[in-house]
């Protein structure tokens, strides 16, 4: 079982993630870093990890005892520029993503685990580019997809993500919502015997019976009804200002959200670094940690590696089966 860890915007705490990690045991199990070997040493170097580092060409062969890493061989020393936008960091980050994708769906690779992109240096050469979950589904030709956030504390999935209020407004239609119900419960089933879902409102107090909108009446109460004809345990609509606290109770396994901030707020208020980002409905094992780029902390030393870990153990967990 061979994963892929994708190295992030080179501007950001990609790099310094992977070292640390690596040089903390904290990363058990045979991976390889699909990145620019030039980037990681000069962040080696710099950070004094004292790292042993092997430049690979494709795949193999990897080094015991050392940071193998894919060089493609995009950025160079010269041209990295810590902590600040920078067109080329984010065309090498898209590449990183799309060589790694392009690797497990040759069977090269068994899954990837993604560090954070800068979406708007990526967009200065990919201007379509919204995030990893979109592109990576794009790759893998799926357009039945969601994005789930795991902790220890709360679990998540999304109707809709990168797009305007207005956007996701419009994506409460049953359909997507029954789809995205039926991946939630096919991804829990691999590590809980009888998940609860609870499928949150859109509008305030879940429209209170028409009140205050009519999604819930017109789509997600029909959806939540399809998904219990399937035989889901799924719960719906649930007021989106009491779902979480229910959830955090234990009375739930995980709340379908209607649109991004829905669910990454209250995930990342309750485990800001431990938060994982998985994409359900691929060909592909993916996981990613939940944060950005953070360039403010960039080559500083002092970024957390927890989310990258769950990243990687989670993954490794997808991959054995639960």
């Amino acid at each position: 079982m061979l994963l892929a860890i994708t190295m992030g915007d080179p501007s950001g705490i990609g790099p310094e993630l992977v070292l640390k990690a690596f040089c903390e045991n904290l990363l058990p199990g045979d991976f390889l870093v699909v990145g620019d070997y030039e980037v990681l040493d000069y962040c080696n170097q710099l950070l004094r990890y004292d790292v042993k580092l092997n430049r690979m060409v494709g795949t193999g062969p990897r080094l015991e005892g050392f940071l193998n890493v894919m060089d493609l061989g995009l950025m160079k020393k010269e041209t990295l520029r810590i902590g600040i936008i920078s067109k080329e960091s984010g065309y090498a980050a898209y590449k990183y993503v799309e060589t790694a994708t392009k690797l497990a769906l040759q069977g090269e690779i068994s899954g990837l685990v993604t560090l954070p992109m800068n979406k708007e240096a990526t967009r200065l050469s990919f201007k379509a580019f919204t995030g990893h979950t979109e592109m990576i589904a794009a790759l893998c030709e799926e357009t039945h997809y969601t994005m789930m956030l795991v902790s220890e504390k709360l679990i998540v999935t999304h109707v809709s993500t990168h797009c305007s209020m207005a956007e996701a407004v419009a994506a409460v239609k049953k359909d997507r919502i029954a789809d995205v119900i039926r991946l939630t419960h096919e991804a829990l089933k691999g590590f809980i015997a009888n998940p609860r879902i609870a499928v949150a409102g859109l509008n305030p107090h879940a429209g209170e019976n028409g009140a205050f909108g009519m999604e819930e009446i017109l789509e997600i109460r029909p959806a939540v009804e399809m998904a219990k004809a399937r035989g889901i345990d799924a719960d719906g609509p649930v007021a989106p200002d009491t779902v979480f606290v229910k959830a955090c109770r234990n009375e739930y396994d995980a709340v379908v959200c209607m649109y991004h901030d829905q669910g990454h707020i209250p995930l990342k208020l309750l485990d800001f670094d431990g938060g994982v980002n998985v994409t359900l409905g691929l060909r592909v094992v993916r996981t990613s940690v939940d944060h950005g780029t953070a360039f403010d902390i960039a080559y500083k030393g002092i970024a957390s590696t927890r989310s990258l870990v769950e990243a990687f153990n989670f993954a490794g967990k997808m991959l054995a089966g639960g």
